[in-house]
């Protein structure tokens, strides 16, 4: 069999069970796919060492006056807001037809249209919190429908499902990797743009900045982008409120731009403001935050591998003080 053979078996095999495990939870009342998203998410937490353990690493650095139990608790919790995220997303389908306000409530939406209101589009400063895919397709629902930026995935079939379901309420997905051009168009005819900027980047595509103490590689994307068009970023997060079983989408107040007349040192410092909006909610909201990523993986130079078995307690001491923001 030919290399583009197995490659087009391999992804066909990747494509049907998720395309099967869309459509059955999607057939489901909206309880009851919450219910088994929880299932599939706890039976991922037991048969996943790799997830959990970078999981709790995480915690461990972010956190280290938490006990191990705590530390598992939290992570149980973070697996349940997975679960809740895949089965919000599987009734996107009906989502798109129903109304959404008995889903989805707003909270801050001032913030929001203050700085929609100056027709110079809205950066969306945002990450992976709570049912995060449901935050820019409630948006779109609400009749204010965004750009956002996406990684493709190695799976074009994959990719082309996924990425129908998040257009399904008229938003319109951004290949990060050809993004300049379409969101500097998107900003120019007053559109919004949303960016996911909480995930670990490869050194030569952002810079180090403070995160829980921690250097973490971080995106320069938004800060880039908002340098050059003036557009205000406005930070806005979905956070699933148990107590009244809805999902809040928090706008919080824009985040002014540092301008020093030094445009490599306005990156810098905007990127690291950035970064800590999203600790902030991290902080605030430690259960619907994405901890099974490696954060901290991309390491500045000479720094030891904070994953790695052997990593000791004054290995993490000197990354703290080697904080650069």
């Amino acid at each position: 069999m030919a290399a583009d053979d197995r490659s087009r078996t391999r992804d066909l095999l990747e494509f049907i069970p998720a395309w099967l495990l869309l459509k059955v939870l999607g057939s489901l009342p909206r309880t009851a796919a919450l219910l088994a998203g929880k299932v599939i998410a706890r039976a991922t937490f037991h048969v996943h060492p790799k997830l959990r353990k970078a999981g709790d690493r995480n915690l461990e650095l972010a956190f280290p006056e938490l006990s191990p139990d705590c530390r598992r608790e939290l992570l149980l919790a973070v697996f349940d807001n997975l679960g809740r995220l895949l089965g919000e997303f599987s009734h996107f389908p009906k989502l798109a037809k129903n109304p959404i306000e008995q889903i989805v409530v707003y909270e801050g939406l001032d913030n929001y249209e203050r700085a929609a209101a100056r027709k110079r589009g809205v950066l969306l400063l945002t990450g992976h919190f709570g049912s995060w895919e449901l935050c820019a397709f409630a948006q779109g629902r609400y009749g204010r429908p965004l750009s956002f930026l996406v990684r493709p995935l190695d799976n074009p079939l994959l990719d082309k499902l996924i990425n129908t379901y998040r257009e399904l309420s008229g938003n319109k997905v951004i290949d990060k990797n050809r993004a300049v051009r379409p969101v500097l168009e998107t900003l120019k005819r007053s559109g919004d743009v949303g960016m996911l900027i909480d995930a670990n980047t490869l050194p030569e595509e952002g810079l180090f900045c403070d995160f829980f103490g921690i250097p973490a590689s971080s995106t320069t994307g938004l800060a880039v982008f908002a340098l050059r068009t003036a557009a205000p970023v406005v930070p806005g997060f979905l956070i699933y409120d148990a107590a009244s079983r809805v999902h809040r989408l928090i706008f919080e107040p824009e985040i002014p731009l540092v301008r020093t007349g030094d445009f490599r040192e306005d990156v810098r410092v905007n990127t690291a403001r950035f970064t800590k909006a999203i600790e902030e909610s991290a902080r605030r909201y430690p259960a619907q935050w994405l901890w099974v990523h490696k954060r901290w993986k991309t390491r500045p130079e000479g720094e030891p591998d904070l994953y790695a078995p052997q990593e000791t307690a004054r290995d993490l001491s000197s990354s703290r003080r080697g904080a650069t923001a």
